[in-house]
């Protein structure tokens, strides 16, 4: 079943797992350390983020190590823009607001 990637964000533990592997690669032994859940678990959260392409692995030696996929958390981060844009308008209508309240006030 292929996942989008909204779906794996949606779970803590996995937004949890990407803020891990954002600075450097994790095994998932090292990934599992952090959180109080089976390495099964952790597993099947690696799994998810492996399918919707938000982490890559890579093999060294005999270990497989999890790193962050940029470019598709740049996907998510476009998809954030067009709300960021409503969201600043907003907040500045309501700075304009504010502003005429505390004028009127004095």
């Amino acid at each position: 079943m292929r996942r989008d990637i909204f779906q794996a964000i949606a779970d803590p533990t996995r937004r949890a797992i990407i803020a891990l592997i954002a600075l450097q690669a994790m095994t998932p032994n090292v990934i599992a350390e952090n959180f109080n859940s089976s390495r099964q678990a952790v597993s099947k959260h690696l799994r998810i983020l492996t399918e919707c392409e938000l982490v890559k692995q890579e093999y060294r030696g005999r270990e497989i190590y999890y790193s962050l996929e940029i470019q598709k958390m740049k996907e998510i981060d476009k998809w954030l823009e067009q709300y960021r844009k409503i969201w600043e308008s907003r907040f500045t209508q309501l700075d304009h607001v504010l502003n005429n309240l505390k004028k009127n006030k004095k």
